[in-house]
């Protein structure tokens, strides 16, 4: 029976790559001398930590974080930005998370959508993922359609198709 995998799942690789290009950029740019701008990467924890001077100084550091995920291809809908902290003296933090793995909400929002869509599909549960069940390529295919065009809050990616 063919079958898909939904799955929300950022390229880590890419996210580090476009961490450090952003370093880079920080270094270099003239508004960021002498600052305390900083962005440092941890892929254990799937978390991007921002340091600066200011909240605008924050603002500027996740713009550039933005620009540099973008053109590598990373969708800036992974990223859970958190509050932006004080820290000793004048210094801020902000803590982003990158979302990895489909929560209990957003999967029972996709199979609900699923179902009701009529299509001759089954959707089923599978820890962080949505696996999608059909008789026939094209439903699946129509399936992957919806939810491209209705759930455009999560950057879903399919994987594991098997016909």
């Amino acid at each position: 029976m063919p079958s898909f995998d939904t799955v929300l799942d950022p390229n880590l690789d890419e996210v580090g790559n476009a961490v450090d290009q952003t370093t880079k950029e920080i270094g270099t740019r003239f508004d960021f001398k002498g600052t305390s701008a900083n962005i440092e990467f941890k892929k254990k924890d799937k978390e991007i930590e921002l340091l600066g001077d200011s909240d605008f100084q924050l603002d500027q550091v996740r713009d550039v974080l933005n620009n540099k995920l973008t053109k590598r291809q990373v969708d800036i809908r992974f990223l859970d930005v958190g509050k932006v902290e004080k820290i000793g003296g004048d210094k801020v933090k902000q803590v982003i998370k990158l979302k990895a793995g489909i929560e209990a909400e957003l999967a029972k929002k996709i199979t609900k959508l699923i179902k009701d869509s009529k299509l001759k599909v089954n959707a089923s549960i599978q820890g962080d993922t949505v696996r999608i069940q059909g008789a026939k390529r094209d439903d699946l295919q129509a399936a992957m359609a919806l939810m491209k065009k209705d759930l455009t809050d999560a950057p879903l990616t399919f994987n594991n198709f098997r016909d």
